[in-house]
């Protein structure tokens, strides 16, 4: 119920809000924080560099996806036509004669290629078992 002051001959009600609750309410909570900020801790993420890996691989197998989304596979010189379903087939038959681990795929595409199709690739390898994958990265200029 609004408050209502009299004042001469008739009651008039106020129409102005009380302010003072909610400065107090906002100095209690400004205290609150300057108190705990200091407390709090930063926490640390530690995010995986590029190159860090511990061991170079001994053969390194590159999978290019063209702009007609096409798949080569490169093998040092030689250069292999692939279809969809058949590259994670051709990597484990590339990586036949090497050590598990010790190889590995970097898969590189065309800018104007959709990232759907990269991720195919990379889900069709990982779900075959091949170990080291990664993405040719081009830096910016």
């Amino acid at each position: 119920m609004p408050s209502v002051a009299s004042r001469g001959r008739g009651r008039r009600t106020i129409n102005e809000i009380n302010m003072v609750p909610f400065i107090d309410v906002m100095l209690v909570l400004l205290i609150i924080f300057m108190v705990t900020a200091p407390l709090i801790t930063p926490s640390m993420i530690d995010l995986p560099s590029v190159g860090k890996a511990s061991k170079q691989p001994d053969q390194v197998l590159q999978i290019v996806i063209g702009k007609d989304d096409s798949l080569d596979l490169k093998v040092g010189d030689k250069t292999t036509r692939l279809s969809a379903g058949t590259v994670a087939a051709a990597v484990k038959q590339a990586q036949a004669g090497s050590a598990p681990g010790s190889s590995a795929v970097v898969i590189s595409a065309d800018r104007s290629v959709k990232y759907e199709t990269v991720v195919k690739v990379m889900d069709e390898l990982q779900r075959n078992g091949v170990q080291r994958v990664g993405l040719s990265v081009q830096l910016a200029r």
